[in-house]
């Protein structure tokens, strides 16, 4: 199947229907969770016009651990409760941030950065397993709205098997 550009609606409903479809449509059928990471990396990437880097960290022991990503090179493990990444992990709570610089321990990966967005990710059983972590070039790019539809947006990746 290959890759066909969507314009995304700007109203938030029908932009996070659309994002839920397409997620759904390129790791619908695939178990493979870097393959499903990839591509839903990739997806969120496309709809999300200003946002520099879109990707997840995976829990490894104490750390998070980078996984499929889009965008520049990042740091490869983040501590837990660390920068906002580690932070929405020890919390158990997605993290809205409009400016990172005002965020303290913010990880800076790339200085282009001003806004990010963090969803933790959990099994059906609820126990978290990684996060979704999203940056932007714009300050407050992320909202509450956002914050709501990429929780109900993750909810798709929760029954990627515990042992893979």
């Amino acid at each position: 199947m290959s890759y066909i550009e969507i314009q995304y609606p700007k109203e938030k409903p029908a932009f996070y229907t659309l994002l839920k479809e397409q997620i759904a449509l390129y790791t619908g059928s695939e178990s493979n969770k870097t393959a499903v990471l990839a591509n839903a990396s990739a997806v969120i990437a496309q709809a999300f016009a200003d946002a520099n880097w879109v990707g997840f960290y995976l829990i490894d022991g104490n750390d998070l651990v980078v996984g499929p990503f889009q965008g520049k090179p990042a740091v490869s493990r983040i501590g837990y409760g660390r920068g906002v990444c580690g932070t929405a992990w020890k919390e158990n709570r997605s993290q809205v941030v409009e400016d990172v610089s005002c965020f303290a321990g913010h990880i800076a990966c790339d200085c282009n950065t001003h806004s990010e967005i963090v969803i933790p990710l959990r099994r059906a059983d609820g126990t978290i397993w990684g996060v979704l972590d999203m940056d932007s070039v714009l300050p407050a790019y992320f909202t509450d709205e956002d914050r709501v539809g990429l929780e109900q947006t993750v909810e798709l990746l929760k029954y990627i098997p515990k042992n893979i």
